[in-house]
């Protein structure tokens, strides 16, 4: 009988080439500009510089997966939302 091994990692994230599919979207989108700008150039060095620059989007892209914390912006909202006065200074009388 044959046995299936049990996939544990059910709520992992579904990635290609080894990156998400917000950033795999993004380096699709550079590389059909980047065949664009080949099939529209006439120089030989425009084409090794998109080769370069395809390669080290990539680069990037996977070190951001690697060290999620190059990304990890400051927050926009506040932890807690209250009417209470951020002044110190004690208005009422003595």
């Amino acid at each position: 009988m044959k046995t299936f091994k049990i996939y544990r990692n059910i709520r992992k994230r579904a990635t290609i080439m080894g990156l998400p599919i917000a950033l795999f979207a993004l380096m699709m989108t550079a590389v059909i500009g980047s065949l664009l700008v080949i099939i529209f150039s006439f120089s030989f060095l425009v084409i090794i510089m998109v080769f370069l620059f395809n390669g080290m989007l990539y680069i990037v892209l996977t070190h951001f997966i690697k060290n999620p914390s190059l990304m990890h912006f400051k927050k926009v909202f506040p932890q807690s939302i209250s009417n209470k006065k951020q002044s110190h200074l004690y208005y009422e009388g003595y």
